[in-house]
């Protein structure tokens, strides 16, 4: 069977959907090429944003709908769990629907469907696997297979470390439909990166809601090894892949402020291979409303780890995630924010507009801040951003940078673009033939909000 996954969401739902991918063609199916070449469509959501939730439901209504429908049309991820049967009520002729630790039931389910003739008739299968809140689901190791000529992507790849999430942040939703933490052990996560880096894989990124976490609820570590000098779960498990053989670059997101202790900025200082950028969601910068949200440290906390770690590196990058509209946010709460982001010296931030979600204690909120004035807020943040790349690039003009080639420039095909240890994008003229997958020194001599532009050193 032909079959093609769409994927909305975040790097967890790539992760998942490249899981699936792999163990479908285990199996012996096939990818198509896109929607219209496949018998079996799958549909990755995300329920963290309402708009989001809404893509994923009508892209599956439409498949659903559609004249040339495909014989079988499946819905997975973070919106099943949240919407349970009633998602049969929106969608009634959706084959199956499985939640996000799940997954791996996807092959025997679309087997059961064949053996069963299917599809038998329009009215679809209705078929629903909600997981246990402790549910560890199979599959986490599951990659599809890198190709072999090395093409785009082929040297990079995520893996999983961490599911779920305790912290209960009040906006948010996705402890609810995520369940609770567990740390895959870490005697599984090298082997599954040294198996990537025996492949060709030169770059890792760790994945887990509140990364920083890893091994807190439960133990990840059951052997002891002299040589690894960390006491933290976390720290250790990046001293750990440092030394695997062909492995170049070790990413990890998200974080949490609180979890940036002194052994893991040792590990940024010790470890070559640990990239130095760290996404550090703030979310605010209002004291007030942090702990209306639930955050569980200070603007002081947050500011005095964002020094820890550019204190031995000062082109160290910092990037965030900042909600604007926040109920009961007023101009004073949203300037604190502002100035905070100045202090931080961010080199990227995500803007997210509040929306509230069914179920979060700040869905009983008022939604008291007007659309207009949440935009207003949220373009203001984003031009102060602007300002501030610019600013934080134009400190690295004229250094030389380490950048993982991965292509042609998509805005000037004549150009190729990477990136380099800060996660920041590099784009440069090959004057001498370059690979996809190399690492490459590049001499920056252009500064952009978001971009670097250089030439091979």
């Amino acid at each position: 069977m032909r079959f093609h996954i769409h994927t909305y969401g975040c790097q967890m739902n790539v992760r998942d959907s490249e899981a699936v991918s792999a163990m479908l063609t285990a199996a012996g199916h096939v990818r198509a090429a896109g929607e219209e070449d496949a018998d079996l469509v799958i549909v990755n959501s995300c329920t963290v944003r309402q708009k989001a939730e809404e893509k994923a439901l009508g892209k599956c209504g439409n498949l659903c709908a559609a004249k040339g429908r495909p014989q079988i049309v499946g819905l997975m991820g973070c919106a099943v769990k949240r919407l349970g049967a009633d998602i049969f009520k929106k969608l009634p002729k959706l084959d199956f629907a499985v939640g996000p630790r799940r997954f791996g039931l996807i092959p025997k389910i679309v087997a059961d469907l064949q053996a069963q003739g299917y599809p038998t008739s329009r009215t679809g299968a209705n078929r629903l696997e909600l997981p246990d809140e402790d549910e560890i689901p199979e599959g986490l190791s599951a990659h599809a297979d890198a190709p072999v000529d090395g093409g785009a992507d082929a040297f990079k790849s995520y893996v999983t470390i961490l599911l779920g999430c305790d912290n209960r942040c009040s906006y948010c939703i996705v402890p609810d439909v995520r369940g609770h933490e567990y740390s895959r052990p870490a005697r599984e996560v090298i082997a599954e990166v040294a198996a990537l880096a025996a492949r060709g894989v030169k770059e890792v990124c760790l994945l887990g809601q509140s990364v920083l976490r890893y091994g807190v609820r439960n133990k990840a570590w059951f052997e002891e090894d002299p040589t690894l000098q960390y006491s933290e779960s976390f720290p250790r498990l990046l001293a750990a892949l440092n030394e695997i053989d062909g492995l170049e670059r070790i990413r990890f997101t998200s974080a949490h402020p609180k979890g940036c202790t002194d052994e893991l900025v040792r590990t940024f200082r010790e470890c070559r291979k640990v990239c130095r950028h760290i996404h550090l969601p703030v979310q605010s910068g209002s004291d007030r409303i942090l702990k209306e949200m639930g955050r569980h440290y200070t603007r002081a906390e947050y500011l005095a780890a964002v020094a820890k770690l550019r204190a031995f590196d000062p082109s160290f990058a910092v990037t965030t995630d900042v909600i604007v509209g926040y109920p009961g946010e007023t101009e004073e709460d949203f300037e604190a924010t502002r100035s905070l982001m100045e202090e931080a010296g961010f080199d990227n931030a995500f803007i997210f507009k509040y929306s509230p979600r069914p179920g979060t204690r700040a869905a009983a909120l008022p939604d008291d801040v007007p659309t207009a004035e949440k935009e207003r807020r949220d373009q203001v943040l984003l031009a102060d951003q602007e300002r501030r790349g610019v600013r934080r690039n134009q400190t690295l003009i004229g250094t030389v940078r380490e950048v993982l080639v991965e292509g042609p420039s998509l805005r000037n095909r004549a150009r190729w673009s990477g990136r380099e240890t800060g996660n920041r994008i590099v784009v440069f003229e090959p004057s001498v033939p370059v690979a996809v997958g190399a690492i490459v020194p590049v001499r920056i001599t252009e500064a952009h909000p978001q971009i670097l532009v250089g030439e091979l050193a």
